[in-house]
C-alpha cells in the first residue's frame, strides 16, 4: 500500500539524505492503516512539490512521543536533541490527542 505524509523542510531534507530513520505520528486511524513492508511518499511542506519515496521497515508503539523519543538518539529523528524534538511535536500534535491514540514511530529506509 502508498501513504502519503507531509512533511516541515527541514524533517524533509533529513529523510532525503537518509539521516532520519523515525518518523514520529500520532497512532490515529491514518497511521493505523500504515503496515512493515508499505510505500511512503513523503512530501515537503509547504508547496508539496517535491517528494521522496521510502520504505517502512518497523512500527514502534509507545503511549507518549517522549517514551519513543527516551529510547534512540535524536539524530534517528532528524533534530540534535529531544528537547528540540518534543517542542516540534507539540506544534502538531495535543497532550490528549497523544493520550487517546498513542504513537508510533515509523521507521523508514530510502526506496
Amino acid at each position: 500500500m502508498i501513504h502519503e505524509l507531509k512533511l516541515q523542510p527541514e524533517y524533509f531534507a533529513a529523510i532525503k539524505a537518509g539521516t532520519k530513520k523515525i518518523e514520529c505520528r500520532l497512532f490515529d486511524e491514518k497511521r493505523q492503516q500504515i503496515k512493515v513492508g508499505d510505500t511512503i511518499v513523503f512530501k515537503r511542506a509547504p508547496d508539496f512539490t517535491e517528494e521522496v519515496l521510502t520504505v517502512v521497515t518497523g512500527l514502534l508503539r509507545y503511549p507518549t512521543f517522549s517514551a519513543l523519543f527516551m529510547d534512540f538518539p535524536p539524530e534517528i529523528f532528524g533534530v540534535s536533541s529531544i528537547e528540540i524534538l518534543e517542542e516540534a511535536i507539540y506544534k502538531f500534535y495535543t497532550k490528549q490527542d497523544e493520550a487517546a491514540y498513542g504513537v508510533v514511530g515509523i521507521q523508514v529506509e530510502l526506496a
